[in-house]
């Protein structure tokens, strides 16, 4: 299998699904065995005080809400078959309903009226527990389908469905809309049914449900990091990734700044939707170079592309080579009235062409002694790619 049909694998799998996999591991470990009790006393607690407080600093409510509700459920699991049951049928809804509902602050309307449901629920278990426990039983045990089409499971068919819709529905929401918070509840719908499956109270449950709750954290971090790193557009890595990565480079390395040509005119007339359309697929092309160059957005409609430990000659066939992709890319403007999918017959084309030639310009410059540092490299670089504009554009110019 190649690489470019495993990345998509990787994006799913990594890190919630190693932090996941790493907790399963090592429960079933016997050398900590001894000391599991121990540990399932403070861990979850920890990740979800910490987390809780991560939360507040990046102002992210669902997962203030999330670990609110896996708290719940890790105190609610050791009260009782029937409320484990009941936990188990609403955990992963309430964990479905943060995941596919935007981010709406805390204590704004919604925030409350969030924090409300969640209250509410707790009211509405313990009433059932007390009130009315043999209808409660008799519900989370009803057979919603014959024996024979459900596994034998400890958890009564509700709870089991709640499980398998909950997770389809945020499971084809990401595969909808990628993203790495929903892929975090994903996985953390995942590791809640590993903790409530076998419905005991046990060490194992109180560590999976504080893993569920690690997940989050993890995927909060990642999106920060990401909003910080890559470019929301294009997919590149940004400028503030430029950056670093030029900081912690010694020796020979080669910069290239590369220019869409005529863009303002191209987004003037066409529009700014399409403009971004012509960015990404400058970026696409450029996210293939090879030669050991990596590609960056630098800004507007420049970007950057950098090879370590390789001098000016080395690098010169390589970005020819993609000044020539993006040349010969076709880019095709989508009208208004134009239909997504192509006919089988077009119809004659009336008026302006809807194809499009789009070209790059790109200067290059190498670390020498005269261009030292990075910020003398780069501007090295941008004056051979005002020379390549000189030149007549769509050019490469050293």
């Amino acid at each position: 299998m190649s690489l470019a049909k495993l990345k998509p694998l990787f994006w799913l799998v990594v890190p919630e699904g190693l932090v996941l996999a790493a907790a399963a591991i090592l429960l079933h470990v016997s050398a900590l065995r001894p000391s599991l009790p121990a540990f399932a006393r403070f861990y979850p607690y920890v990740v979800f005080a910490g987390g809780a407080l991560l939360g507040w600093r990046f102002q992210r409510s669902r997962l203030l809400f999330s670990l609110l509700v896996l708290a719940l459920a890790t105190a609610a699991i050791h009260r009782g078959q029937l409320t484990a049951q009941l936990t188990a049928f609403l955990m992963p809804v309430n964990l479905a309903g943060l995941a596919l509902l935007a981010e709406r602050g805390t204590f704004t309307p919604f925030g409350l009226l969030r924090l409300g449901a969640i209250g509410l629920q707790v009211v509405l278990v313990e009433m059932c527990v007390r009130t009315a426990p043999a209808a409660t039983s008799a519900l989370l045990n009803w057979a919603l389908l014959p024996a024979r089409f459900v596994p034998a499971a400890a958890l009564g068919q509700p709870a089991l469905l709640a499980f398998v819709v909950t997770f389809a529905l945020v499971g084809a929401f990401l595969a909808l809309a990628p993203n790495t918070i929903t892929r975090g509840f994903l996985w953390a719908i995942a590791a809640s049914w590993l903790a409530v499956a076998p419905l005991r109270p046990s060490a194992a449950a109180a560590v999976y449900l504080g893993t569920a709750g690690l997940i989050l954290v993890v995927a909060v971090l990642e999106t920060s990091y990401l909003l910080a790193y890559q470019d929301g557009l294009t997919g590149l890595p940004a400028r503030r990734a430029l950056t670093e990565a030029l900081e912690r480079l010694a020796g020979q390395y080669t910069v290239a700044m590369v220019d869409v040509d005529h863009f303002k005119q191209f987004n003037d007339r066409y529009g700014h939707d399409v403009g971004d359309q012509v960015l990404r697929m400058v970026a696409a092309n450029l996210a293939e170079v090879e030669g050991g160059g990596r590609a960056y957005r630098y800004g507007g409609e420049e970007f950057s592309i950098v090879f370590p430990g390789k001098s000016l000659d080395d690098c010169l066939p390589h970005l020819e080579r993609i000044r020539e992709a993006v040349a010969d890319a076709r880019f095709t403007i989508r009208r208004r009235l134009r239909p997504r999918n192509k006919p089988d017959q077009p119809k004659p084309r009336k008026g302006r062409r809807s194809d499009a030639t789009i070209t790059v310009s790109i200067g290059v410059a190498a670390r020498s002694q005269r261009n030292a540092n990075p910020d003398q490299v780069i501007r090295a670089a941008d004056r051979a790619l005002y020379v390549a504009k000189q030149d007549g554009r769509n050019r490469v110019r050293s």
